[in-house]
């Protein structure tokens, strides 16, 4: 930077403080190139400069990330959605792309499945392996549900993108050292790939509990009917089948499932009685969870009409919330 443009209160192109923070953060210093981006990327922001900030914040993510430096990163990449909203910046898909770009930086690294021997070393090894997955976790979630947010307000469906939804749920699944189905789900279906949702709970079905295959098909699909979306409630029942069929597996058979599927051809036709006659044959198999009780209230209403008894509150409130 010239010291003509340094009397003059000008910033410097963000190329330039880009290249000089690269190599900051490739020579090691991270936590001080990290304080750099903070600064000059709100000097942009004090002046209005959203875009030069954007490009700062978008780089600086990435290169941290690259470097496995990934609470600095996070950092970077959540405000970069914050400056998305100071400036109001609409929804697009040419922005949808910067943060996938974001997102797909994130590292993606397999936990370690069991220990060759019970030592201390071992043990050590697994516990940093489990704690650095949670910060992994933490991380990418907080940037996600910012960008949701975003999303939501500027532009998206109510719910905020279902791409995002979707690079959430993806993450959340594969990345958790703590692994919470229901919060996976809950994402899924408010993503755009319900081929991916039913690959993924063949996969959970493949080392979950016994007795938890049928509660996660049940809930995926109940979640679907609350949002209104038959549609691909329908789909994805038949592309479980259809991919537990081609590895050799049997879709599992429960009354829980069996009252899904008598659930999905009543909600085909004007069929109300019919939907309170199979709550109450049923009801054992859904008092398994309290969760789908909630939703059968909610789909009453959308599909018939039926004002819920106590509204969305408890768990099903709780279940979507973005913070």
């Amino acid at each position: 930077m010239s010291r003509s443009r340094v009397r003059r209160g000008e910033l410097p192109p963000p190329q330039e403080t880009i290249e000089k923070l690269e190599k900051m953060v490739e020579d090691g210093n991270c936590y001080a190139a990290q304080q750099v981006y903070k600064s000059s990327s709100a000097r942009y922001i004090a002046v209005q400069k959203y875009s030069e900030a954007l490009d700062l914040l978008q780089e600086g993510a990435l290169i941290q990330l690259k470097h496995g430096q990934v609470t600095c990163g996070a950092e970077l990449a959540v405000l970069f959605v914050e400056t998305l909203l100071k400036g109001k910046i609409p929804y697009s898909e040419e922005t949808l792309d910067r943060l996938r770009k974001i997102y797909q930086h994130f590292p993606k690294i397999p936990l370690p499945q069991k220990l060759l021997d019970d030592d201390d070393d071992d043990m050590q090894k697994l516990s940093e392996a489990l704690m650095a997955a949670k910060v992994r976790v933490e991380s990418c979630s907080s940037f996600l549900k910012a960008a949701i947010r975003w999303s939501a307000q500027f532009g998206a469906h109510k719910n905020g993108s279902a791409q995002l939804h979707y690079m959430l749920a993806e993450y959340l699944y594969f990345e958790s050292p703590e692994l919470d189905i229901i919060k996976v789900s809950s994402h899924f279906v408010r993503g755009s790939n319900p081929k991916k949702f039913a690959s993924t709970l063949v996969n959970f079905m493949g080392k979950c509990y016994p007795g938890e295959d049928d509660a996660a098909i049940a809930r995926a699909v109940l979640l679907y009917l609350s949002q209104g979306n038959l549609r691909d409630a329908n789909y994805l029942t038949d592309e479980l089948k259809k991919q537990l069929e081609s590895q050799q597996f049997d879709f599992p058979r429960s009354d829980l499932t069996q009252f899904i599927e008598y659930l999905l051809q009543t909600l085909e036709r004007d069929a109300f009685p019919l939907l309170k006659i199979l709550r109450q044959k049923y009801k054992s198999s859904i008092n398994r969870e309290p969760l789908f009780d909630e939703l059968l209230d909610e789909i009453a209403e959308k599909f018939y009409g039926v004002r819920r008894r106590s509204g969305l509150q408890g768990i099903f409130g709780d279940l979507f919330k973005m913070m």
